[in-house]
């Protein structure tokens, strides 16, 4: 019985065999799939392992956003006072200490396509509260590539002197390694852009309606 069932075994793989070398096209479906889907890490990009790749290179992206989100673009700060205003006429740190003060001064740099420039300063500010070498590390990466890389849309007007500096202390970051940077960008938005935001509509205007709601109170 043993050699029966060996032999009926034999004679049906036999017949399928034949079945399958029968079959239209086969061969030829063969022949692409030794070329592509058996070799798809190099031929085919719709194949599962292209998948997976991307779904491992996809949690480092969102990790990477998310780290960027760490930066605020804008503060939470009450609606300032007539008098608060009124103080940023005198000076441009009186302006640059408090929220609003900021608040509004980004709104006018954004007009004048150079929101950039307080979007960096308020990054060092952030980067100077870390202590974490890990975060201090990943921040400062993020900083450069943002505003200090030249291939970046958002680069900051800096001197090569102080460009140079960077590129060699991103080797081993500190919170303070774009000090001499961020000193810079804030005297260019001092002379540049202060004078400017003074007698823009974005200041007049939020100017008029608080000396409005003063008279009305």
């Amino acid at each position: 019985m043993g050699s029966e069932q060996m032999e009926m075994r034999k004679r049906q793989m036999s017949a399928a065999q034949e079945t399958s070398d029968s079959l239209p096209g086969q061969h030829g479906v063969g022949n692409q799939g030794s070329n592509t889907c058996c070799f798809c890490w190099c031929c085919c990009c719709s194949c599962s392992c292209f998948t997976v790749r991307n779904q491992e290179e996809r949690p480092r992206g969102a990790s990477h956003e998310l780290r960027r989100e760490d930066f605020p673009t804008c503060e939470e700060s009450p609606t300032p006072t007539l008098e608060e205003v009124n103080t940023w006429a005198q000076s441009f740190d009186k302006l640059m200490l408090t929220p609003a003060g900021r608040n509004a001064f980004r709104e006018f740099l954004r007009t004048e396509f150079s929101e950039e420039n307080m979007l960096f300063w308020m990054a060092c500010e952030e980067l100077k509260k870390e202590a974490n070498k890990n975060i201090i590390d990943e921040k400062a990466r993020i900083i450069y590539e943002e505003y200090i890389s030249i291939l970046s849309p958002k680069e900051v007007s800096l001197d090569s002197r102080v460009r140079e500096v960077i590129n060699r202390n991103m080797v081993e970051p500190s919170q303070h390694i774009f000090d001499d940077a961020q000193l810079q960008i804030y005297t260019l938005m001092h002379r540049d852009s202060y004078p400017r935001f003074m007698n823009s509509t974005v200041y007049k205007d939020l100017l008029q309606s608080l000396s409005e709601k003063s008279v009305e109170a």
